[in-house]
């Protein structure tokens, strides 16, 4: 087991505030955070069995060389860790804040599923990158030959990000189109601050940009720029838009002032994380102090609104999920956080409608119970005849899903193939459209995912285009 490191320990004068700033250095209390968590990195590193079937790695979208990494930070060998976690994964700072690992690797580890506690692989990732950029190891793409064929990204989200540092490592000339203000996507406003600090994303898109990759922000294609032009001025195009088209709900009083959509809300709120001025938030329209609050649904994005609510000063919080809580299908690791800041969850439970006019006072609720598994293999819930009731709340946030826009519609591109549920159609190991030069990745083609499988996505399509540019070999020797 790692050496743990000896605790320092200052007294404080509060009379004294001279003496006080003396003795409390903010130097020493970040030295003593430093040494504790490089012991604890060492610590859980050491932990891994180095097995003979690494499922941690197995279950990683990504197939990140988890083992590897965690042998070398348990040696106290960091910068090597972070070049063999930065070789499989463009975001690793990232993904060790965001990923549910619960359900990935850490869920599918060897010593926990012995039943002896999994090692913390996300927390262990986070330190090596955040480690890295402390040192100085995290440089920008400087690619040994520029070319001259230029990829063209519709979308700065994790998957088009991801798509944009593989290319540009090969000397492709890279521009991504956003349609908002700052680069990130969702890792800019739909994941609150609370769990992966804005500047964390800003500095990795400020890194492309030193890197050579181009960002024309405030950019709405089928607005601002058509499809066509964007296509004609590349060799290439990745639409990597995410969905962003909120599932609503139906039912007497849906249109009730009150109740908004979790995309608005979390992106309000983090817009004021950024010091930006919010009109909603100021109005109360989208701020949740001193109010009762109802969360409909039961995935990440729920947990994320519950849990910002929370912050923002709410009187109660509850969480309305029609199943149980073990077929949610959030993080269970969210759900406990939650729970432990003061969330209720009000399980088997789904809305029928709203009181209160044209203001929102309340949610009819309908309790249900589990059938018959669907055709996924889940119970269905069902309705329990003459079990209703009323949950009083002041503002209800819908965070039931995304779909994806309607792109052919928006783009003027008819012949852009979709699936029956909106999302296009490609090859999902090459992310190739039936149009010629066009890909796409992530979300947009999956539905809603995760943030990890947007960016194997997007590293895997631009690999496909570097082959298929004839510079696949730049991109290996970077």
């Amino acid at each position: 087991m790692a050496k743990q490191p000896m605790l320092k320990f200052v007294t404080v004068d509060r009379d004294m505030p001279e003496k006080r700033d003396a003795s409390v250095r903010k130097e020493d209390f970040r030295e003593i955070y430093a040494e504790f968590a490089k012991a604890k990195a060492e610590e859980q590193a050491s932990r891994c069995s180095q097995c003979g079937v690494p499922y941690c790695q197995s279950h990683c979208p990504l197939h990140n060389n988890i083992p590897d990494w965690l042998r070398l930070t348990a040696t106290g060998r960091l910068e090597e860790a972070y070049a063999v976690s930065q070789a499989t994964n463009t975001f690793p700072e990232i993904c060790g804040r965001i990923c549910p690992q619960d359900r990935l690797c850490e869920g599918n580890c060897v010593i926990e599923q012995s039943g002896h506690g999994t090692v913390t692989i996300g927390s262990v990732e986070k330190y090596i990158t955040d480690t890295a950029w402390e040192e100085g190891w995290v440089k920008a793409v400087s690619p040994s030959q520029e070319r001259s064929e230029s990829v063209g990204i519709i979308g700065a989200g994790p998957g088009g990000l991801a798509a944009a540092d593989r290319l540009r490592r090969a000397g492709i000339q890279v521009t991504i189109y956003d349609r908002y203000d700052r680069a990130g996507g969702l890792l800019t406003y739909g994941i609150p601050g609370f769990k992966l600090e804005k500047d964390v994303v800003m500095r990795r898109n400020q890194l492309l940009e030193d890197g050579g990759v181009t960002f024309k922000l405030n950019c709405e294609v089928g607005k601002d720029i058509s499809f066509a032009d964007i296509r004609a001025a590349h060799d290439a195009v990745i639409i990597a838009t995410g969905v962003y088209k909120s599932r609503d709900l139906q039912g007497p009083g849906a249109g009730a002032e009150g109740i908004v959509k979790a995309i608005d809300y979390l992106t309000a709120s983090n817009r004021q994380d950024f010091g930006d001025s919010v009109p909603e938030i100021d109005s109360g329209e989208l701020n949740a102090e001193g109010k009762k609050v109802v969360v409909i649904g039961g995935g990440d994005t729920a947990m994320d609104c519950v849990r910002t609510a929370i912050r923002q000063g709410a009187e109660s919080v509850k969480c309305l999920y029609r199943r149980d809580r073990a077929n949610m299908p959030g993080s269970q690791r969210e759900t406990q956080n939650a729970e432990e800041e003061g969330v209720e969850f009000v399980w088997l439970s789904a809305p029928k409608g709203f009181t209160g006019g044209d203001k929102v006072e309340g949610v009819m609720v309908q309790k249900m119970r589990l059938g018959q598994p669907d055709a996924s293999g889940r119970q269905s819930p069902e309705v329990i005849d003459g079990a209703d009731y009323v949950e009083d709340a002041d503002l209800v946030i819908k965070a039931l899903g995304f779909e994806p826009e309607d792109l052919p519609t928006l783009w003027e591109q008819p012949e852009l193939a979709v699936t029956r549920w909106g999302t296009v159609k490609a090859q999902f190991t090459t992310g190739e459209t039936d149009l010629e030069g066009v890909y796409a990745v992530g979300d947009i083609v999956r539905g809603a995912s995760l943030v990890v499988w947007a960016i194997k996505d997007g590293r895997d399509c631009a690999d496909a285009i570097l082959e298929k540019l004839g510079a696949a070999t730049a991109v290996a020797a970077e």
